[in-house]
């Protein structure tokens, strides 16, 4: 099977993938009890009311209908009406999305790079006792709960060091005047310290511990055995050659971790009170928003679903050993 075979076989698994997300999605939140009106019905809303919502969100039509028209909103890019915000799902979300988007993606990017290097690290110092002890390190980060994490960082650099803010996204009264002043000001550096600092204690330990283990076995192969008799530098050996061979592995597995975070950020934005994503989503179905909830839960799911098609297609170009067939 060549490359173009490989790549439309891979496309049509994602079209059979999306079109079971969403399907799966509209069943899920059609069998929640009550509606987007059920809420508001109780604070006052008539009777009358409530039917002419129905009418404008077109909940009172077949189920088959509902599906054709929601299935057909997605293909043009509508992801719908929230009734909670009186505005499209879009334009609720889509500063939402980058909220999340800029302290997930700076926390992995910065989590893959530390994991690489103090994985190679732990991995040539194999057997010592600081091998031992930067295990022990990794695995009580990755067993602790992220929300465990971000309590212990919260007591101690805001209750007890008053160093940093408790939560949000910037200081009170702050305006920003465009996209990148935004993102780029120190006051959202300052408030996305430890949410980043939390969200990489966490993901760090994944690329540590799988980088170590490809280090362990590369450099009980002949070849390093080589490089030492020709007298190459430790360091030459260990990011040249060990490091290079070893990485494979963790260059795979970062493009399905990060949709994986992306849709699991919601932990870090309760516990420091970040506007991103994932309170969005809780937040949605706790009104019956149906629509922003629904749009919410097909972003994140979309961006998983894409950093996995992205992890399928990049193992394959990046391992010259695994054909376009999947044999070896």
């Amino acid at each position: 099977m060549g490359l173009k075979e490989y790549v439309t076989r891979r496309v049509f698994h994602l079209i059979i993938t999306y079109w079971a997300f969403v399907t799966t999605l509209f069943a899920l939140f059609r069998l929640l009890p009550g509606d987007p009106t059920t809420l508001y019905l109780q604070s006052g809303m008539t009777p009358e009311e409530r039917q002419r919502a129905l009418e404008r969100l077109g909940l009172d039509r077949p189920l088959y209908v509902q599906y054709f028209d929601y299935v057909t909103d997605l293909l043009t890019g509508d992801l719908g009406w929230s009734f909670r915000h009186k505005a499209e799902v879009y334009e609720v979300l889509a500063t939402k999305f980058w909220n999340t988007i800029f302290l997930m993606g700076t926390a992995l990017i910065l989590a893959y790079i530390i994991g690489v290097l103090l994985g190679a690290i732990l991995g040539w110092w194999r057997g010592t006792r600081r091998e031992k002890t930067g295990l022990i390190g990794v695995l009580i980060a990755r067993s602790s709960p992220e929300f465990w994490t971000g309590i212990v960082l919260l007591m101690v650099f805001v209750f007890w060091l008053n160093w940093f803010p408790s939560g949000r996204m910037r200081s009170i009264g702050m305006v920003v005047d465009g996209f990148w002043d935004k993102y780029l000001a120190w006051d959202f550096v300052y408030h996305m310290i430890l949410p980043l600092t939390t969200a990489v204690l966490y993901y760090m330990t994944m690329p540590v511990l799988v980088m170590r283990s490809g280090m362990v076995n590369i450099l009980t192969s002949d070849f390093i055995e080589i490089k030492k008799a020709e007298g190459l530098p430790e360091w030459t050996i260990l990011y040249k050659h060990a490091a290079r061979n070893s990485i494979l592995p963790v260059v795979t597995i970062a493009a399905v971790t990060s949709g994986v975070a992306i849709g699991g950020s919601l932990v870090i934005e309760t516990v420091f009170n970040w506007p991103g994503m994932g309170r969005a989503m809780v937040e949605a179905v706790s009104f019956n928003d149906y629509q922003l909830a629904m749009g919410a839960f097909f972003l994140m799911g979309s961006f998983v679903i894409m950093m996995n098609f992205v992890a399928d297609l990049l193992y394959v170009y990046l391992d010259p050993r695994v054909t376009y067939g999947g044999e070896q």
